[in-house]
C-alpha cells in the first residue's frame, strides 16, 4: 500500500512540476517567434553583406535544415531530412536522461551556421547575445539552457561538414564569365555594367534534384533583328509595355524589384541602396504566414525547410539555363535596335536574361507554401515595408507568385516568355520537391 501510495504521489508531483514549467519559463521560450527572429536576423546581415539572390539562397537552406533537424526531437510526429538530402547523413541525437529547450538549441543552430555563411559575423554575434539573455531572463534552468546551447552546437557543427562538400569554394576558383562579342549574347547594363554573377553555380550541389540539368524550360526564341522574328516582337512587348505601364503596374514592379544592390543616379553621383534577394522576399513571406497560422516552432522549422531547400534547387536549375543560353537582356536590345534612351523601371540585374529567376523560385516556393497551408490561404506581405514600400494583399500563394513573375515585366527586365517559362519550371520543381520530401511520419 505505501508503495502504491508513492507511486501516486511521485506521478502527482511529476504531473505539478510539468505543468509548472509550461506555466513559466516554458511558456515563453518555446515559441516560435525565436526562430523568425533568428532567421529574420540572418536576412539583415546578408542585406547588409549585399548577398547576390543564389548565395542567399544557399544560405537560407542551410540554416533551415540546421533548425529544422533540431526541433524534430520535440515532435516524434517529424521526419528527419537525412538520407532525403544529397549528402545529408544522420544528425546527432540529445542525450537520453538530459533536459532540453529545443528551441533555443534550434536558434544556437542557424546562427552558428549563419555565422559561417556570413561577412558580418560580429552583427550575428550581438544578436545572439541578446537573445541568449532573453532566454535566460526567462526563468529557463541553467542546465537546460547548458545543455540546449550544448546540443545547437552540436548539430551546426553537423551541418557545417555538410557544407564542406557542396562546392563552393570550388567553384569560386574557376574562371569568370567572359563576354562573347557576337550580337546575340548577355551583355553588362548599365548604369554599373557589373561583371556576370555566379557563372559557375549550376556546379553548387543540389539538395533534391539530381543535378542542375534534371528541370529544362523551353528553349528561348533565337535571337533575330528581324521585324518578324519572335525575338524582335517579344522585345517589343517589353518596349511597348515600359511606355505604357500604369501605376499600379509600376508598384507591382517596385514590389517585387528585391535587387540587393540597386545603384541610383543623380547626375555625376551614384549611390547604392541594399534590399532584400527574391529569396529572401519568399522566406520572410513564409514568416508572416507561419505567424497568421499560428505555427508551433517545430512547423515554422519545417516551412522554412521546405521554402529554402525548393528554392536554393530553383535557383541551380535556373543559373544552368541562364548561362546556358545567355539570352541578351531587353534594355540591351532596345537600347541597340529601337530606342537609345530608353530605360527599364527596374535597373536590370547584371546576369543573363532566361529565365526570368523571380518567377521559377516564386512558383516553386508558392507550390510548397500551398501544400502547407492550403490553396486559398489569404495573406498580406508586408515585407518591403522596411524598404519604403506598402503592403500588398494576395488571395493565395499562387497569386503572389503570378504577380511576382509578371513584374519582371513591367519592369522591364525580362521578356514575356522568360517569365511564363520561369513560373513553369518553379511549379514543376515545387511539385518534385513536395513529392520527393517527406517530413511527417503521417
Amino acid at each position: 500500500m505505501k508503495k502504491i501510495i508513492l507511486i501516486y504521489l511521485t506521478l502527482m508531483l511529476t504531473c505539478f512540476i510539468s505543468k509548472a514549467e509550461l506555466s513559466g519559463w516554458k511558456s515563453k521560450t518555446e515559441n516560435a517567434d525565436y526562430i523568425h527572429r533568428a532567421i529574420k536576423e540572418i536576412t539583415d546581415v546578408m542585406v547588409y553583406d549585399i548577398y547576390s539572390p543564389p548565395v542567399a539562397a544557399r544560405t537560407y537552406a542551410y540554416i533551415s535544415v540546421a533548425g529544422y533537424e533540431t526541433l524534430i526531437h520535440k515532435n516524434s510526429d517529424y521526419i528527419s531530412l537525412a538520407g532525403q538530402l544529397h549528402g545529408l547523413s544522420i544528425s546527432p541525437a540529445p542525450e537520453e536522461g538530459k533536459k532540453y529547450s529545443y528551441t533555443l538549441a534550434a536558434v544556437h543552430a542557424i546562427l552558428t551556421v549563419g555565422k559561417a555563411l556570413v561577412i558580418s559575423e560580429k552583427k550575428v554575434d550581438a544578436f545572439e547575445a541578446a537573445m541568449m539573455n532573453e532566454f535566460k531572463k526567462d526563468g529557463m534552468p541553467s542546465d537546460v539552457f547548458e545543455n540546449s546551447v550544448a546540443y545547437g552546437e552540436k548539430m551546426a557543427d553537423h551541418i557545417l561538414e555538410w557544407i564542406k562538400k557542396d562546392n563552393y569554394n570550388q567553384t569560386h576558383s574557376l574562371p569568370a564569365y567572359s563576354v562573347k562579342e557576337d550580337s546575340a549574347s548577355w551583355k553588362p547594363t548599365p548604369p554599373v555594367y557589373m561583371k556576370a554573377i555566379e557563372p559557375n553555380w549550376n556546379k553548387i550541389r543540389t539538395f533534391i534534384i539530381d543535378s542542375a540539368q534534371e528541370f529544362i524550360p523551353v528553349k528561348s526564341a533565337s535571337f533575330s533583328i528581324d521585324t518578324a522574328s519572335q525575338f524582335y516582337k517579344q522585345a517589343m512587348e517589353v518596349y511597348k509595355q515600359g511606355n505604357k505601364n500604369t501605376p499600379e503596374e509600376n508598384d507591382i514592379a517596385n514590389f517585387w524589384d528585391c535587387n540587393p544592390f540597386k545603384v541610383n543616379q543623380r547626375g555625376h553621383v551614384m549611390y547604392a541602396v541594399k534590399k532584400i534577394s527574391p529569396g529572401g522576399h519568399w522566406i520572410n513571406i513564409t514568416r508572416l504566414v507561419c505567424q497568421k497560422a499560428n505555427a508551433s516552432p517545430v512547423e515554422a522549422a519545417e516551412a522554412y525547410a521546405l521554402v529554402a531547400i525548393t528554392v536554393n534547387d530553383c535557383f541551380i536549375a535556373t543559373w544552368n539555363e541562364k548561362y546556358k543560353s545567355v539570352v541578351l537582356r531587353p534594355e540591351t536590345y532596345i537600347n541597340h535596335y529601337t530606342d537609345p534612351q530608353w530605360r527599364p523601371v527596374l535597373q536590370t540585374p547584371p546576369f543573363p536574361e532566361y529565365v526570368s529567376a523571380h518567377s521559377v523560385i516564386s512558383s516553386g516556393a508558392s507550390v510548397v507554401l500551398t501544400k502547407l497551408f492550403g490553396s486559398h490561404f489569404s495573406f498580406t506581405d508586408s515585407t518591403e515595408n522596411e524598404f519604403g514600400l506598402p503592403a500588398r494583399n494576395f488571395n493565395s500563394f499562387y497569386d503572389a507568385s503570378k504577380e511576382a513573375g509578371i513584374s519582371r515585366f513591367y519592369g522591364g527586365i525580362h521578356y514575356l516568355p522568360a517569365v511564363n517559362y520561369g513560373l513553369k519550371l518553379g511549379s514543376e520543381i515545387g511539385e518534385f520537391a513536395i513529392k520527393k520530401i517527406k517530413t511527417r511520419k503521417k
